[in-house]
């Protein structure tokens, strides 16, 4: 009895000792993750802010405009003769614009100045993204869903006539396809036109043109056509007016973006599937993503879109600027160039794809990063898009399984023993895998046909890039993810940053090289969160050269010849002072690349010195700012580092 009571008393003190333990184990896990969170937040960036110093919206040499720029004006009226257009032309010229918002802004420009060129009438072209999808609303027409038909009709009356559609004599025999149809490519030359397609438009009287490349005519044209290259001007950036429920949401936008005072940077990452695909970076992405950039690499190779291998190295594209900087990397440049926590940055693009994982690390550095849905309310994007008739909700039906019987049957039937054994089974699919728009993937090699409700979304794409596309151009800084891929085919940043040029020059608009870009990456991608202060000072230098002279050097030798509306330099501006002869740059064929623009007539001139007045004109140009960080005193490189301790995040994970 006595034994046994023993046992009872030492069974509880182990008990005892094992709780206590327990609970010493937890305090000291604790203790060690409180410090490690506070150590997180007070250490992780201050090896940024410690080598740039206090950076925040303050800053204003991170947000001002370039000093360099401010002489350029836009100024793209005609500048010889150029005589109106007669109603007794040569026809009519309908076409159909397939593709999203970039390829249908530069397709419209095309369309325009190749009625000029033929001296035909242009019918309102039909944007097919969004007569395509049935279920958008009865309100708007093709045309009239993205853009202001009649401010498109009355602006461009001087340049060419505008009709809304085909007389009714002519419309039975389109339906007929009694017209020529042409599938020009966006490199068709103006000599295929006045050659080939004008003799049949004078012959049938109307042709129809397919769009499909983004554009029909090729972004250089003769010397001796300047005007047509001006008149691509005034189409993308007057007569294509976005209609003015979008203009209003997208300055509502911009409000709420200035509404605490701070300037704001938008960036648009560029990760669309067709892009990915199209250069073989599908190895930057994981498991399900990087099969569907394979599937729609494979469908590119299958049309000869491209004639590549399938697997190619997508780390060695990368080090080739063949692929978009992940916004991890962005993130790590906006805080090198000295970026605080507390910057805005707007998110444009309305297809991300990757998803929201993508975006974590970015988030991570800089939690106010915003977007659409943050910003406008799910009723006013419902009026924007219109009254829409209810549709089914994708229901994507798994194909049926086969049941124990039909198993037997096609194993009986499977050949001559001895046979191999069947494989393995596969590891069970769970329902959330098999839902959502890639859950074909799971159990079907095949891609399924967009479904209504695909359909439509794919028009609403149209109305959020163009939000994004207002937010965008406003900015006080841009940062392309994924510009001038050197596919040829048009891009949403490259026709900010044209449009951000030719509006206002002189707004920081980073023109950044992604080769140099990543040959920096790979010299600390295995510490890219603790840069050395040379790497810091590299990737500035890169990044400011690029927001002047260098940068649009740059933009003219490699994104001009395949879109103009991205440089429409110097056809499409004038300088309020001429730019001195040494520091004009011309190509090998004479064509300029920096410099060359007109002298600008005296009402822009008198506009632009009341415009200096109103700018603080006490600021030192960008050009200094590296040299003002590298003489900074140890006093002021002090205070630094206690002004960024208030930038840091106090609610930080250390788990994300």
């Amino acid at each position: 009895m006595v034994f046994r009571s023993r046992i009872k008393w030492i069974a509880l003190l182990v008990l005892i000792l094992s709780v206590g333990s327990l609970l010493v184990h937890l305090s000291i896990t604790k203790s060690s993750s409180v410090q490690l969170a506070s150590y997180a937040r007070g250490t992780l960036w201050q090896d940024f802010d410690s080598l740039l110093g206090s950076q925040d919206f303050r800053n204003k040499h991170l947000w001002r405009p370039v000093r360099s720029l401010e002489t350029l004006q836009p100024y793209a009226n005609p500048r010889t003769s150029y005589p109106a257009p007669s109603s007794a032309n040569n026809g009519y010229i309908y076409a159909k614009i397939f593709g999203g918002f970039d390829k249908i802004r530069s397709s419209i420009c095309d369309l325009v100045t190749i009625s000029r060129l033929l001296n035909a009438t242009l019918i309102i072209p039909e944007l097919q993204e969004s007569l395509r999808s049935k279920g958008i609303s009865n309100k708007f027409k093709s045309f009239s869903y993205l853009y202001d038909e009649e401010q498109f009709i009355s602006f461009l009356k001087n340049d060419v006539i505008v009709a809304k559609t085909l007389p009714e004599s002519l419309k039975a025999a389109r339906k007929r396809n009694e017209f020529p149809l042409f599938k020009p490519k966006n490199s068709a030359s103006t000599k295929f036109y006045l050659e080939d397609v004008l003799p049949k438009l004078k012959k049938a009287g109307v042709i129809g043109l397919v769009v499909s490349d983004g554009g029909c005519l090729q972004s250089t044209v003769p010397a001796s056509m300047p005007e047509l290259q001006r008149l691509r001007c005034r189409v993308a950036f007057h007569a294509l007016q976005l209609r003015s429920e979008i203009q209003v949401l997208g300055k509502k936008m911009v409000d709420r973006l200035r509404r605490s005072g701070q300037p704001f940077l938008s960036y648009h990452p560029g990760l669309v599937r067709d892009k990915l695909a199209y250069h073989g970076c599908a190895e930057l992405f994981q498991d399900l993503h990087s099969e569907l950039i394979q599937y729609r690499r494979a469908q590119m190779i299958k049309q000869k879109f491209i004639s590549e291998e399938l697997i190619v190295d997508s780390h060695l594209r990368r080090d080739n600027g063949l692929c978009p900087l992940m916004p991890e990397e962005v993130g790590i440049l906006l805080k090198a160039l000295g970026y605080s926590q507390k910057a805005i940055i707007y998110l444009a693009g309305s297809e991300m794809f990757g998803g929201h994982r993508v975006l974590i690390p970015l988030r991570a550095m800089f939690p106010n990063l915003v977007d659409r849905t943050s910003l406008c309310s799910t009723e006013e994007l419902s009026e924007l898009v219109g009254p829409e008739t209810p549709l089914p909700e994708n229901t994507y039906e798994m194909p049926p399984r086969k049941s124990d019987k039909q198993l037997k049957e096609e194993w009986n039937k499977a050949g001559p023993r001895p046979r191999p054994l069947p494989p393995p089974p596969d590891r069970p699919i769970y329902q959330h895998e098999k839902e959502g728009w890639y859950g074909w993937l799971t159990e079907n090699d095949t891609e399924p046909i967009p479904s209504p409700m695909d359909l439509r979304n794919q028009a609403h794409r149209l109305l959020w890039d163009a939000l994004d596309f207002v937010v965008s151009v406003e900015a006080d800084v841009f940062l392309p993810g994924f510009n001038n891929d050197g596919s040829g085919l048009p891009d949403f940043s490259s026709l900010v940053m044209g449009q951000r040029l030719y509006e206002r020059p002189s707004s920081r608009t980073y023109r950044l090289d992604r080769k140099v870009i990543q040959e920096l990456f790979n010299i600390t991608r295995e510490d890219m969160y603790h840069p050395n202060r040379n790497w810091t000072v590299r990737v500035r230098e890169h990044l400011n050269s690029s927001l002047g002279e260098s940068g649009l050097i740059r933009q003219s030798m490699l994104s001009k010849p395949r879109l103009f509306l991205s440089h429409p330099l110097p056809e499409c501006s004038c300088r309020t002072s001429p730019l001195e002869e040494s520091r004009q740059i011309r190509s090998d064929d004479g064509r300029f690349l920096y410099g060359g623009e007109d002298e600008c007539p005296k009402w822009i001139k008198s506009a632009g010195v009341e415009k200096s007045k109103n700018d603080d004109g006490d600021q030192p140009d960008y050009e200094h700012d590296l040299l003002t960080e590298q003489s900074e005193t140890e006093e002021e490189f002090a205070k630094s580092k206690v002004a960024s301790a208030f930038d840091q995040d106090e609610e930080w994970d250390p788990n994300d």
